[in-house]
């Protein structure tokens, strides 16, 4: 993830931190105040950072000042930053996928209407290409004729191959077929793009359930990757769509979406404090190269930037 693309976003965080009593040094000294607390609450809460992520930093800086470890606002600026960090942290070098062993690779997109899901699957065929990797793009949204239609555009322009479905087809036979497809032609990446299933619809999770079982027995071990695409800017509504996934298909990984200037960043710490799901990418812009690995310490450093 380029620092210097998201040191050009700043999203003025700490800045509202800074004008907070507590940044006072005698505010740091004495202790949090009830009112100081609930002043920090509110402005995280209101960046997206969800009430657990946000309790989390809160008693944590509570703590440390107990402890007298905060005295003036460098200390506490480190503070929150070390603290962002271990939230975000899931051990994985960023940008590393999980490959299968012998054939395909098989990623499968899920997420739901508006999202960004098919612009998102563009993106990472793109990057795939430029490690040399060779992709197929699956077309598996038979409900949507626009969104087969988009794929397609996106594989033309990208230069690789799409197999597609009819409209109203069998998603999880495209799914198959285009594995066959992969396999004949020594393809070694196939990326799936699902329907943009409604997280209520239990017919609709039911059929992605069903993609994701036809994929392993085609291929054992596949998906090798079920990355969850959710949009950055709709707050707790994407924790609790990542939370019915979850139950569905068990994502690998996330891709968060729509961070281009958004002032609501905490969302990206609220879904990997609640879903406990790594966070593989997180999309900046609508070009194809505005798809970022995630990397928690240059993440905690864009929501810390000081906006002056």
């Amino acid at each position: 993830m380029a620092g210097t693309r998201l040191s050009a976003q700043k999203m003025g965080l700490w800045g509202r931190i800074k004008r907070l009593a507590l940044t006072d040094v005698g505010a740091l000294v004495r202790g949090l105040r009830a009112e100081d607390l609930e002043a920090l609450e509110r402005l995280l809460i209101e960046a997206d950072f969800g009430v657990p992520a946000t309790m989390d930093l809160v008693e944590g800086l509570e703590a440390d000042v107990r402890r007298g470890t905060l005295k003036t606002t460098d200390d506490l600026h480190q503070a929150l930053d070390d603290r962002l960090q271990s939230l975000l942290a899931d051990g994985d070098t960023p940008g590393d996928l999980r490959r299968a062993d012998a054939g395909p690779t098989v990623i499968l997109v899920v997420g739901v209407n508006g999202v960004g899901k098919t612009t998102t699957t563009a993106k990472l065929a793109h990057r795939l290409q430029r490690e040399g990797r060779s992709v197929l793009l699956v077309a598996a949204d038979t409900y949507r004729a626009g969104a087969v239609a988009q794929l397609e555009i996106w594989a033309e322009r990208l230069g690789v191959p799409c197999v597609s479905g009819i409209a109203g087809g069998d998603p999880a036979a495209v799914a198959f077929d285009a594995l066959d497809a992969a396999t004949a032609r020594g393809i070694d990446t196939v990326l799936i793009d699902t329907a943009g299933r409604l997280h209520t619809q239990d017919g609709l999770m039911d059929e992605l359930r069903k993609v994701h079982r036809v994929v392993g027995r085609r291929i054992p071990g596949a998906p090798h990757e079920t990355l969850l695409v959710l949009d950055g800017t709709v707050g707790q509504n994407a924790v609790q769509q990542g939370r019915r996934f979850s139950e569905a298909v068990a994502p690998t990984g996330i891709i968060v979406t729509k961070l281009d200037g958004s002032a609501r960043g905490g969302a990206v710490v609220a879904l990997r404090r609640e879903l406990d799901l790594p966070i593989r990418f997180i999309g900046l812009g609508e070009r194809l190269e505005d798809l970022e690995p995630f990397d928690p310490a240059i993440y905690a450093g864009y929501l810390l930037t000081d906006d002056g």
